[in-house]
């Protein structure tokens, strides 16, 4: 479920160590499925432990998760990391900000969890977005551009060569190719 590296699971052993008897960690989705959604790691007291918590077992301790949290936290990595400047804890969970589907679910879900999970996160970093629109019965994936997206002279780059190339890696057997209906007007929002 939630995958903690060696280097983690000795740092909360030493972490623990310094708490009261039976601590454990919780781990935690903050506005879990919006994309608003914040994950963290605290410690986790016996006396706040519910009988709805998952319990994990790791080396030496225990990690509580609420209910709420668990499935945003399906595939989530916890590492921690020495580098030249200090050590940190990492905390990856690609499914925080939307719920996983399953590998059945309808293809309108699947295509939307990509792009919600992967796509949307890398257009971020410039403001953008895209929003798929529909799937036509010809087998084409219709997006629309939003943000820093709209306007951008890239657009037609980044649709053909980034998204259209990664949708049909994982969907070429369902769809055909992806079309834009973004109509798209310069302005201040547009990334250069």
């Amino acid at each position: 479920m939630i995958n903690i590296s060696e280097s983690a699971q000795a740092h909360f052993v030493d972490l623990l160590s310094s708490q009261a008897e039976g601590t454990h960690i919780r781990i935690f989705v903050i506005n879990p499925g919006t994309p608003n959604a914040e994950c963290g790691v605290s410690y986790c007291p016996p006396d706040t432990v519910e009988a709805t918590d998952a319990e994990f077992t790791y080396q030496g301790f225990s990690a509580m998760v609420d209910e709420k949290s668990l499935p945003f936290l399906e595939d989530a990595e916890i590492d921690y990391v020495t580098e030249q400047l200090g050590a940190q804890l990492t905390l990856k969970a690609p499914n925080a900000k939307i719920k996983a589907v399953a590998d059945n679910a309808p293809l309108v879900e699947r295509i939307e969890y990509m792009i919600q999970a992967e796509i949307n996160p890398t257009l971020a970093s410039h403001g953008g977005h895209i929003n798929l629109l529909e799937i036509t019965e010809e087998g084409f994936a219709i997006i629309q551009f939003g943000g820093g997206c709209n306007g951008c002279s890239m657009a037609d780059v980044t649709l053909k060569e980034g998204i259209e190339k990664q949708l049909l890696e994982a969907f070429g057997d369902e769809i055909k190719g992806i079309k834009d209906a973004t109509e798209h007007q310069r302005g201040d929002h547009s990334y250069y």
